[in-house]
């Protein structure tokens, strides 16, 4: 698809060697939908085939990154184009359910994490629950002072958000407070735990993750892609990917829950109103 097609976002150049990705939804605060997410990988194709291109920046539209999955959205996977290995999206009960999420919400964020050029989320605003899952495959985060994150979603009776890598990104005793609480940590917050590269101010934020992927795409591609896979296998080798399906799996036991006890419903529905209160 040509990058004029695409609805949710947008694709361009800011300078040598830099592919920029920007999420142009900002009418819902970015919030993703199985289109967006569609169009989001293609344009990852997009800048990881472009022989000129070095660096992919990740941005975003509006005051905030992005406010995580639209459970609102009608748009329907069956009418987008298959990338993983997952199959039969309209199987009923968990087969089908499961198979949609392991496809949109873990086996792209695994992909984009596993892209051989560096990839650089460039943040601002909130980032809550899917949106996290965003900005953790990226391998290099600069966020505005202004950035919060947060994965509220234990309100809804599940675990946390599909792409569980908290314990790697921010340690297991701040993941486990984000968890339990709900509670959004700051960008100086995330920097301490190391889970944020640099937090720079607002109004400079395009300016310094540009001046950032430049600088680094002036390097060998050579060496930057043997370099971030030696890190990736390094994380790989202390459990990563067996703790992320381990923690989707127990994800699904929790919507299977949920739909006995609240009339078929894939969270608890109390949990709604609390996320809202607490934003």
């Amino acid at each position: 698809m040509s990058d004029t097609e695409w609805q949710r976002v947008r694709y361009d150049n800011p300078a040598d060697g830099v592919g920029r990705i920007t999420l142009a939804r900002p009418e819902m605060a970015n919030a993703q939908d199985y289109l967006m997410l569609s169009e989001l990988n293609e344009a990852f194709d997009r800048a990881v085939n472009d022989t000129e291109v070095r660096v992919i920046v990740l941005a975003a539209d509006g005051k905030h990154f992005s406010s995580g999955h639209d459970l609102r959205s009608d748009v329907d996977i069956n009418d987008l184009p298959t990338i993983g290995t997952q199959c039969h999206f309209d199987a009923p009960g968990a087969e089908g359910y499961m198979a949609r999420e392991a496809e949109m919400y873990v086996n792209l964020c695994w992909r984009w994490r596993n892209i051989s050029k560096p990839t650089i989320a460039s943040v601002q605003g909130k980032v809550i629950a899917g949106g996290l899952m965003l900005v953790w495959p990226m391998d290099l985060i600069v966020c505005s002072e202004d950035a919060t994150f947060s994965d509220p979603v234990v309100a809804f009776g599940v675990n946390a958000v599909e792409y569980f890598v908290h314990p790697f990104e921010v340690g297991a005793r701040l993941a486990k407070d984000m968890l339990f609480t709900g509670r959004s940590i700051t960008a100086q917050e995330a920097k301490q735990a190391g889970m944020v590269s640099r937090v720079v101010p607002r109004d400079e934020l395009e300016s310094e993750t540009v001046a950032l992927a430049a600088h680094i795409a002036k390097r060998p591609m050579f060496g930057l892609t043997t370099a971030k896979q030696s890190v990736n296998n390094a994380q790989d080798a202390m459990g990563l990917y067996t703790a992320l399906q381990s923690a989707f799996g127990l994800h699904h036991v929790g919507h299977s829950h949920n739909r006995l006890v609240f009339d078929g419903s894939f969270v608890d529905p109390s949990g709604i109103q609390v996320i809202r209160d607490e934003a």
